[in-house]
């Protein structure tokens, strides 16, 4: 074990995990090898230096969330499975459409072909990409979980997602607005769509969807606890907000919802609006006592956020294309539908991550005239990838973060845990809801930023508070 400063080496933790996630989507949402590369690296660092430095921290952390790690690692071991090479006479025995795929015929393999060696996986290359990625996002996972340990802490991160969240938002709109031919950033095309530092809309409007959870719980967090008895107490109150960094969040979120709106995404605005329609409702449910600038704050947002500000920046635009959506014309239940039989054939592990990419274009009917190289739908393509068993693991491990954030709303009092636990069930929801009919999380920002949510998730349930020390 390294003899290094705990406090010392904690902080330098904390804010390494605080500088990835300012940088993690600005190299166009981190969706290229060079990118993602350093993303992982990030990962496994901070994964590493608790290990060597803070090594009674993991077994704390095993201990306490025992569950979550052995679900994780089933999911990590189905991807891993498809990646270890197999005698060919076991790869006959266990998936013979392996070898069909590779233009090999069963029935002319030798007794020296039976020597070889392959595996499951119908792409290897990008099953170990997608591994690397899945181990990557399991490092963060726990380290935020070791890491992220008190109110502060958690408020701190809610702060940080939503201050890239507004750069977002100010480069997106700026960058449609400005009537640039170019981007800033990597020079890519601009259109009349705001896609910020990424490249497909889509993965702008989740992100978008991610950082507004960030923001609101943050301002949930920050609603005062005591009751104004007086006139003079309600004014400073209100006085207090005007003077206060809670405008600036407030202004971001409306910053952020005009982004989402110009991002044109039909799914990632309808992902915003139901998951904040439904978190709210229950924090008005569970939260005690209700207080009427929680109320308030919400009828602001449908008032001036949604009802004003999105009506002059294009929400009928959006409104109209998802009116103009047609199933006749719409290709991406065909999709679902001819993937279907590739999940039976590869139902218990899946055929390897990334492998919808290789498979889904051989078997691609005519009648599909786009090229598809995700589903479009990340339950389908889990299903396919990493099969019953990995899928079903990692959505017990998102339902266990859903599960703790709704208690946390229930039971805890305190501001920031009850904030957090409402960003955290608002991301959750918002990315179940996208996922139906995109692909969002193929974007290694998202499931980053996504992947922290989950996490802290379970925090807002279990971190403890510590009293604020009183200066004499």
């Amino acid at each position: 074990m390294l003899n290094l400063n705990p406090q010392k080496t904690e902080k330098f933790l904390f804010g390494f995990l605080l500088f990835t996630i300012a940088w993690i989507a600005l190299p166009l949402g981190s969706n290229r090898p060079w990118a993602w590369t350093v993303m992982q690296m990030s990962c496994f660092s901070l994964g590493l230096v608790i290990a060597a430095a803070k090594p009674w921290q993991l077994v704390k952390a095993y201990q306490k969330h025992k569950l979550l790690l052995w679900l994780w690692l089933i999911y990590i071991c189905c991807q891993l499975i498809n990646i270890i090479p197999l005698p060919v006479s076991v790869i006959e025995s266990i998936r013979p459409e392996r070898l069909a795929f590779n233009a090999v015929s069963t029935a002319a393999i030798s007794a020296d072909d039976t020597q070889k060696w392959l595996s499951l996986s119908f792409d290897v290359g990008q099953s170990k990409v997608v591994l690397l990625k899945s181990i990557a996002y399991l490092f963060l996972f726990f380290t935020v979980l070791i890491v992220v340990n008190s109110t502060h802490r958690l408020k701190i991160v809610l702060a940080v997602i939503c201050g890239t969240g507004i750069f977002q938002a100010i480069y997106g709109t700026l960058e449609v607005l400005s009537g640039l031919e170019t981007s800033l950033i990597f020079h890519k095309e601009v259109t009349g769509v705001a896609t910020g530092t990424f490249v497909y809309k889509n993965h702008f409007a989740n992100y978008l969807v991610l950082t507004l959870s960030a923001a609101v719980g943050y301002l949930v967090a920050s609603f005062p606890t005591a009751r104004s008895s007086t006139n003079r107490d309600k004014l400073r109150t209100l006085v207090k907000f005007w003077l206060s960094n809670k405008l600036l969040f407030r202004i971001g979120v409306i910053l952020m919802v005009i982004a989402l709106v110009m991002s044109r995404s039909r799914m990632g605005n309808t992902a915003f609006f139901i998951s904040l329609t439904v978190t709210a409702t229950l924090g008005l449910l569970h939260f005690k006592p209700r207080r009427k600038s929680y109320i308030a704050f919400f009828m602001s947002m449908l008032v001036i956020d949604i009802l004003i500000l999105s009506s002059l920046f294009g929400l009928e635009k959006v409104q109209q294309r998802i009116e103009n959506t047609s199933f006749s014309q719409e290709s991406r239940d065909e999709v679902i539908n001819n993937t279907l039989p590739l999940i039976s054939e590869n139902a218990f592990f899946g055929a390897g991550g990334g492998t919808f990419y290789t498979l889904f274009p051989q078997t691609q009917p005519e009648s599909i005239q786009h090229f598809y190289d995700h589903a479009h739908n990340e339950y389908i393509q889990f299903l396919l990838e990493f099969g019953v068993l990995g899928s079903l693991a990692i959505a017990i491990v998102t339902f266990m973060c859903l599960t703790c954030s709704i208690n946390a709303m229930k039971t805890r009092r305190h501001p920031i845990a009850r904030g957090t636990a409402f960003a955290a069930l608002m991301a959750i929801i918002g990315m179940l809801i996208h996922s139906t009919v995109d692909f969002p999380l193929q974007a290694p920002a998202n499931t980053f930023i996504f992947t922290i949510f989950l996490a802290i998730g379970i925090q807002s349930k279990n971190v403890k508070v510590h009293p604020t020390p009183t200066r004499g």
